[in-house]
């Protein structure tokens, strides 16, 4: 055990490198079906739990990760959330090809014209603010008060929707829950911890508050019953209300991480962000080694790839204990 798990058990390496590379895994998973119905997902695949390829090489991340790296980057850097330094971590690690919506070559293009870093975002109610913002859930799960108010800041930079902010922080918030969790050995309860959710962001967003509360009955561990379950109950597609609480679905019925990933991925549409966002929940709460080997072997491991997300991990760890 580390000093910093000492200290602080909900703050530690196992569970920020668990939301960084749980949803590294889970947006690796999910990549090569993004777009699928899940009918099409369990033709193809059964059961997917393997690193497949699909527009990108098996184990490559999207704009997902790529965007959660940035968030990782600046806590090693700043040791908190700056929004200034992050729209400029997004815009130097910009690549299209990662699988960027349109609307992002925008917000892009006014950061690099020199648009004020809470100026360029625009009026979205997707969920690409909360896709990525596991890792700051995990590094503020000691203040549930100051993740709330990260998550809402870092989402600003590209999504201004109250839906698309509600998302994000709501997404945080249950990351920065399933740590403090995850330390205590307790078992989230799936009515009680949205229902801690859904009363944080309620003010911001009735509607996505409405669409946590919405949750259908999971039986914890089958993942046939809540695959249907979770279907039937949302459209898991773009949209931060439609996407976050599926994500969190798959987590509250499942017994382990790998669990959690595939059932997230086997729920077709927004496969890579529903398989990020469970994921890092996953990673959270289980820890980093919960996470099966094959899959973090598997992960893309270039300049900015696995090995380089673990080295800023207790860089954050570090500056934040300073």
């Amino acid at each position: 055990m580390s000093s910093s798990d000492q200290i602080n058990p909900a703050f530690s390496y196992q569970r920020l490198a668990g939301a960084a590379l749980g949803g590294m895994c889970g947006d690796a998973l999910g990549m090569p079906v993004e777009g699928w119905q899940s009918q099409e997902i369990s033709r193809r695949y059964g059961r997917l739990d393997s690193m497949q390829a699909g527009r990108l090489p098996a184990g490559s991340y999207t704009d997902d990760s790529q965007m959660m790296i940035a968030i990782l980057k600046t806590l090693a850097d700043q040791g908190r959330l700056d929004g200034p330094h992050l729209s400029q971590e997004f815009l130097r690690t910009f690549e299209p090809r990662r699988g960027y919506g349109t609307r992002i070559f925008g917000v892009m293009q006014r950061l690099a014209a020199g648009a004020a870093w809470d100026g360029a975002g625009t009026d979205s109610l997707g969920n690409g603010g909360a896709m990525r913002v596991g890792v700051l859930g995990a590094y503020y799960a000691d203040d549930l008060e100051a993740c709330q108010r990260a998550a809402y800041d870092q989402c600003r930079i590209t999504h201004q929707h109250p839906q698309g902010l509600a998302g994000a922080v709501a997404q945080s918030l249950a990351v920065g829950m399933a740590c403090r969790m995850g330390a205590s050995g307790e078992i989230p309860a799936p009515h009680d911890f949205l229902s801690e959710i859904a009363g944080r962001v309620e003010a911001m967003d009735a509607h996505t508050a409405a669409r946590l509360k919405a949750m259908p009955s999971l039986p914890r561990g089958d993942e046939a019953a809540a695959r249907q379950a979770l279907t039937q109950a949302y459209a898991c597609d773009v949209t931060a209300a439609e996407a976050v609480p599926p994500a969190l679905g798959a987590f509250l019925a499942a017994e382990n991480a790998e669990q959690a990933i595939v059932l997230a991925v086997s729920l077709g549409g927004d496969t890579d962000t529903i398989g990020a966002m469970a994921g890092a929940l996953a990673g959270a709460y289980w820890g980093l080694d919960a996470l099966p080997a094959a899959w973090l072997n598997g992960l893309e491991n270039g300049d900015q790839g696995r090995d380089y997300v673990l080295s800023l991990c207790p860089r954050a760890i570090s500056v934040k204990s300073g």
